[in-house]
């Protein structure tokens, strides 16, 4: 067994931050150690500066653990950020620059050229960013890791196996987002019952930007943008938790609907190779059923960590459509993260 890392969490009260914590109780290779957050809970204990809002109890382990600031140091390794985009890249900066292994789940520095975008599954050669990155910005031992937005990770997912087989030429994906995704207490129930709302500000941007450079290739010291188009649509609907997105794509290569689904199924990557603790045995699982994936049966596929994928049919616009599902806190934030973490220590790197 590897030895264990000790973690810290910044932005340890706000809803990722929670689910970071669920996730990461009985890790058999992260131990929390730390706890950051906003001035008014510091100096709090965890269970007293906490509204818990996941179901069950605050884990044992972190009831009696002070809220700190989150500013180094910090009794930790490794950080997880769930810190609003305003401070976060300052914040996380000042802590890789102190040597820690950043792992972001804010938007701060996603798109910086020498970061990685990751989904271990779909990138994980993104991580010789790195190399640049600690000479540039003097982080010496310390470095930064992002996970994308959380539609975004649904989405690149679930392109990664078509465009390494048939090559994506043009994808348009229209999503219906969760609750969960906008914080707590989020959207007033008063707009959101009875109510679609169009419009999730900045969601749309990123997924058209950060999707390229997930699926871009690396070519010695930056990453070149993949060479397709993505439009977006993005909605917030009345679910608790789980992002749906509806998806055209267009391919470069001739593909009959068996291929396109065994592309899907087949699919695995370096984390299923290590057996990394996180990473689900498939990251994407097909569903046939003709009104499959929803979220409410689905999100929880492979402990929330798998991206379903259904309704895969021929389109007479683009070349295929298909409905993707994944769970928005967990694949989608939390656990993203942490899965890149542990990618990251399998591979020597913190």
């Amino acid at each position: 067994m590897d030895r264990k890392y000790r973690v810290g969490i910044l932005g340890a009260t706000g809803t990722v931050g929670q689910r970071f914590i669920q996730l990461l109780e009985n890790h058999p290779q992260f131990e929390l150690t730390a706890l950051a957050a906003s001035d008014r809970s510091q100096g709090k204990a965890y269970q007293e500066a906490c509204a818990w809002r996941l179901p069950g109890e605050v884990p044992e382990s972190v009831r009696s653990l002070p809220v700190e600031p989150p500013a180094p140091p910090l009794d930790c390794e490794i950080v997880f950020s769930s810190l609003p985009g305003e401070i976060a890249r300052e914040t996380e900066e000042s802590f890789a620059r102190a040597g820690y292994a950043v792992i972001s789940n804010s938007s701060a520095l996603r798109m910086d050229e020498d970061v990685p975008l990751l989904i271990p599954e779909v990138n994980h050669e993104h991580l010789a960013l790195l190399d640049s990155q600690k000479s540039a910005r003097g982080f010496g031992r310390g470095v930064v890791v992002t996970n994308p937005n959380c539609s975004t990770i649904m989405l690149a997912l679930a392109l990664a196996p078509l465009h390494a087989r048939f090559q994506v030429e043009a994808v348009v994906a229209t999503t219906l987002q969760a609750l969960s995704g906008a914080g707590y207490p989020g959207v007033a129930s008063l707009d959101i019952t009875d109510n679609v709302l169009p419009f999730i500000g900045g969601e749309e941007e990123k997924i058209e930007s950060e999707t390229l450079k997930i699926l871009g290739r690396f070519d010695g010291g930056r990453v070149e943008p993949a060479p397709f188009k993505v439009s977006a649509q993005c909605h917030r609907v009345a679910v608790s938790d789980g992002h749906m997105a509806a998806v055209r794509v267009k391919l470069a290569r001739e593909a009959g609907p068996e291929e396109v689904r065994e592309a899907f199924a087949s699919f695995t990557s370096l984390p299923q190779e290590l057996k990394l603790h996180t990473a689900p045995a498939r990251p994407v699982v097909v569903r046939d059923e003709r009104d499959r994936p929803q979220p409410r049966l689905d999100r929880d596929a492979g402990g929330g960590m798998s991206v379903t994928v259904g309704r895969i049919r021929r389109d007479s616009v683009l070349d295929y459509r298909f409905v993707a599902l994944s769970h928005n806190t967990v694949r989608g934030a939390a656990g993203a993260a942490i899965l890149n973490a542990e990618l990251l220590a399998a591979t020597g790197r913190i």
